[in-house]
């Protein structure tokens, strides 16, 4: 009998355990439908903000702090000069003018970086640049515009006054000032100040890793040759993979799956090891070949619903493998995928990130034209939002509902949210919209 032919008898049989469950989903209406917040909400309430992490700080911009900052130097560091000119002492120049300037001797030259070699004398000046060191006994600067800038003896057309262009130490951050909070996002000016208090590296959380890819045997990759005309290129992992870029995320787009379950399970099992998030378009409705409903229960716990909103209706999530990662699943029209990205997978994404707010801030806008929707659901609109002659926003609709017209979406800067229990909003009644262009 071959060694490892057959077990013993005895032997227990191994039983995998099923996955944890995920937690109670949120009420359902009447119609089976839950609404877009309390989807969203469950979402959120599913994954927890990635740890800190250190980071350059080049590599921390748009990051969210996890530490407070205390300046360890005063800014400015020393007493120093805010234009080209001449250091003097102020009382010396108090009677100058274009007329009768007053006449010093040119007693030294003090470059940015470099200290004065002696104080300063009454009655005489230093030639001094923008940044460098005021020289002991100094009190004020005279601009070069305000000079003939000489070099052995400069005259001086206008008098000054103590502290006249003088920038003086401590007066932007006091050391052991605190600079920034935790919690803080990193924007480029808040990088320029922890490098200018002599920080190099942050604790941070850093981006989290995103994972995109599409599903679908009827996809090609964009630069080849459609092999039929039933065939289409994609645009979702792109579309998908940009927004998540845009959010802050750091993506990986994996290419095309078929509907081949098993292709499907294997490639996703595999892209588990870099992902903090699985984002899939396609195959979360109701149709024979709808392969990631079907497949997904085999690697994790997960939840599919039907959401009171138009479009994206379908939606699925799961925690997957044993690091229970998490798996948005969004439907495969493209302004379906887009809006779910908006109203979903970037609230996610912004929430791993620790940056607030996690949902974009709904702005009033007056609708230039009537905007329909559909009772029971809210609806999601593209639309096109301008400045009318009073700087007023208004909005108006680019192109029609359909999901799959990216065209039309292209053209947006706008989503226009339609209530669910409103049919119709008149022209010149205000709308709520997201601002797709807006950071936050």
């Amino acid at each position: 009998m071959p060694l490892f032919g057959r077990k013993r008898k005895d032997e227990p049989e191994f039983v995998a355990e099923p996955p944890a469950p995920l937690a109670d989903p949120p009420q359902v209406d009447e119609n089976g439908l839950r609404s877009m917040a309390d989807h969203r909400d469950y979402l959120l309430g599913q994954v927890e903000e990635l740890p800190p992490f250190g980071q350059q700080l080049l590599d921390a911009v748009g990051l969210s702090l996890c530490e407070d900052i205390v300046a360890a130097v005063s800014l400015p560091g020393f007493d120093n000069s805010a234009m080209d000119g001449y250091a003097v002492m102020a009382e010396d120049v108090a009677a100058a003018s274009e007329d009768r300037p007053v006449i010093l001797p040119v007693v030294g030259e003090i470059p940015a970086g470099q200290a004065a070699r002696h104080p300063l004398s009454p009655g005489t000046a230093m030639k001094i640049m923008t940044g460098a060191p005021l020289p002991d006994q100094a009190d004020a600067i005279v601009p070069y515009e305000s000079t003939d800038r000489g070099a052995d003896d400069v005259k001086i057309f206008q008098p000054t006054e103590r502290g006249r262009h003088v920038r003086r130490t401590g007066e932007d951050v006091s050391a052991g000032e605190l600079v920034l909070a935790s919690g803080d996002r990193l924007d480029p000016r808040r990088i320029g100040l922890l490098a200018a208090v002599g920080k190099d590296k942050v604790l941070v959380r850093p981006r989290p890793r995103v994972v995109v890819l599409a599903t679908g045997s009827e996809l090609v990759d964009p630069g080849l040759e459609l092999p039929s005309p039933q065939h289409i290129f994609d645009s979702n992992s792109f579309l998908l993979a940009a927004a998540a870029k845009a959010a802050g995320a750091q993506v990986f787009r994996v290419g095309l799956v078929g509907d081949d379950p098993a292709q499907v399970r294997q490639v996703i099992s595999d892209q588990l090891i870099r992902a903090d998030l699985l984002l899939t378009s396609g195959g979360v409705s109701q149709g024979d070949h709808d392969v990631i409903k079907d497949v997904m229960p085999e690697l994790g716990s997960t939840d599919f619903c039907q959401v009171a909103m138009q479009p994206g209706k379908p939606q699925g999530f799961g925690l997957i493998g044993d690091d229970r990662t998490p798996m948005i699943m969004v439907p495969g029209n493209p302004v379906s995928a887009f809006v779910s990205f908006e109203a979903f997978v970037r609230p996610v994404i912004r929430k791993l990130m620790g940056v607030t707010p996690y949902t974009r801030t709904a702005f009033r806008c007056r609708a230039r034209t009537a905007i329909s929707g559909t009772f029971g659901r809210m609806n999601f609109a593209r639309g096109l939002v301008t400045l009318d002659t009073d700087g007023e926003r208004q909005v108006e609709l680019a192109g029609g509902h359909g999901s799959h017209l990216i065209g039309d979406l292209s053209r947006s800067n706008a989503l226009v949210i339609v209530p669910r229990d409103v049919e119709v909003i008149p022209a010149g009644h205000e709308v709520d919209v997201w601002l797709l262009d807006d950071d936050d």
